[in-house]
């Protein structure tokens, strides 16, 4: 596997951790949510020269990521949708 696609599964695997934390409780989960925030944005800042391929997927997930962690309160839905859909299009990585 790729260092892209590694970074991309890793993105999907926090964004999976944080929303299901938020659903079982942000209020007793918030120092682990904040923890993992920082570190998805280092996986994000870690990223460049995605493939043409996956970039469709990148932009949109670009645009409506700080939105979803400007209000991860009520987003949980949201950041496991996006788990989801990362970690199925990784496959354009390989």
């Amino acid at each position: 596997m790729n260092n892209t696609k590694q970074t991309i599964l890793d993105i999907a695997m926090n964004l999976h951790r944080i929303g299901g934390w938020v659903l079982d409780g942000y209020s007793i989960n918030e120092n682990k949510i904040k923890v993992f925030l920082k570190n998805t944005d280092v996986y994000l800042d870690s990223l460049s020269n995605l493939p043409d391929k996956f970039m469709p997927t990148w932009q949109s997930f670009s645009r409506v990521y700080p939105i979803l962690v400007s209000d991860v309160k009520n987003n949980a839905e949201n950041l496991l949708t996006w788990g989801n859909i990362l970690t199925h299009r990784s496959k354009l990585l390989d």
